[in-house]
């Protein structure tokens, strides 16, 4: 025979917030990244944007993460 809950032994659960939308979730994450980081948008000869894709492969870093270690390498030389 099934059990019946009373009002007292069953809980309301708080309601969770729809879920966020792709572009939401991506405005969300710029908008955290803009807090710490600038974007940088520029324009490079075709032969160079190949070199810094092959380094980054090769050394399996990000261009973000190549470019500022070419820039904090020539901080610490100056």
């Amino acid at each position: 025979m099934p059990q019946t809950e009373s009002p007292a032994q069953s809980e309301v659960k708080p309601s969770r917030p729809a879920p966020l939308s792709p572009r939401e979730r991506k405005m969300r994450s710029v908008a955290r990244k803009r807090e710490t980081h600038s974007p940088l948008n520029v324009f490079i000869h075709n032969s160079t944007k190949q070199k810094l894709d092959e380094i980054c492969r090769e050394s399996g870093l990000t261009q973000a993460e190549a470019i500022e270690r070419l820039i904090e390498g020539n901080k610490s030389s100056d």
